[in-house]
């Protein structure tokens, strides 16, 4: 498997505050990458370190298989960082036209192609001044595109989007990776989108890496069984650390074959079982386990008593 981008204990202060510690990574070439974390997990100090904006205090990174901010390494790739900003006098063909002459790119820039890729053929002639935040979002990954890289950062791309264009989004880069061949490298607070575009995932935190791998196989680990019963303080008595709270439900982590046992030992300890079902977990329980702050032992206590 080869990778496009390689870190390896990568470090980034800023004063005291660490904002990656000893990151090690490995991003494949080929498909969607995304990458997770909290607001300060770090995502946005690698992305501008991988462009080269900023360097490291420490450590090693690769990109393409060169140094990052290596110019022969910018030329192949596109970036979208934070919400995109544009001379508002310009239109939208304007805006890309004034990109393309900055690349060097004439015919090649296929600019009319690109702005209906990213549906903005109707507002092509508009000044960019009155665009949304969506429309700007969508001026800003064309503009990322248009150069035909190899590599593509995208960072919050469905920003400011109603649900038909996150769809539209979420199609687009699907294609780009799918029918262009280009590595998507996204970040996104949206994780059902991630859940639904990406093929493999690293969750951040605090700087450092919390839980790397496919989506599939992430979300695959956390199946539970899930008990709607009374009284909840008896069931967790049972499980012990196996068992997580769930609203007025309890999340047992067994394997398939010990529910039969474990179903007989909760009735007979005089539990009321309502319903048991298998549920698998999704990206924003996986993140929230990664990420989240874990209860106490007298917030596990106060919500047993509130139910």
């Amino acid at each position: 498997m080869t990778a496009v981008i390689e870190t390896t204990g990568l470090t980034k202060t800023y004063g005291a505050v660490r904002a990656l510690d000893g990151l090690s990574l490995s991003i494949p070439r080929g498909g969607v990458y995304g990458v997770l974390g909290p607001n300060g997990a770090g995502k946005s100090t690698l992305f501008r370190i991988l462009l080269g904006l900023i360097r490291p205090t420490a450590g090693e990174v690769r990109v393409l298989g060169q140094h990052a901010g290596d110019p022969a390494v910018m030329r192949r790739i596109g970036s979208m960082i934070e919400t995109p900003r544009f001379p508002p006098y310009m239109t939208a063909r304007q805006v890309l036209n004034w990109l393309a002459l900055a690349h060097g790119m004439g015919q090649d820039a296929a600019i009319d192609a690109w702005l209906d890729r990213v549906g903005l053929t109707e507002a092509a002639n508009r000044r960019v001044r009155g665009f949304s935040v969506g429309m700007l979002q969508r001026l800003g990954v064309a503009a990322a595109l248009m150069t035909k890289p190899d590599l593509v950062i995208l960072d919050e791309p469905t920003s400011g989007m109603d649900p038909p264009g996150i769809q539209e989004m979420r199609a687009l880069i699907r294609s780009l990776a799918d029918d262009d061949g280009v590595t998507i490298i996204l970040a996104s607070h949206q994780l059902l989108e991630v859940q639904r575009v990406c093929d493999r995932v690293a969750i951040f935190n605090r700087g450092t890496l919390a839980a790397e791998g496919k989506v599939s196989e992430l979300t695959a680990s956390g199946e539970r069984l899930r008990l709607s019963a009374t009284p909840l303080a008896r069931i967790m008595g049972v499980l012990g650390d196996r068992a997580t709270l769930d609203g007025d439900a309890v999340l047992a982590a067994i394997p398939r074959a010990e529910a039969p046992a474990l179903l007989r030992a909760l009735i007979e300890q005089g539990v009321d079982i309502d319903e048991a079902r298998w549920v698998g977990a999704d990206l924003e329980s996986v993140f929230m386990a990664e990420t989240g702050p874990a209860r106490t032992p007298a917030q596990v206590r106060e919500a047993l008593h509130a139910g």
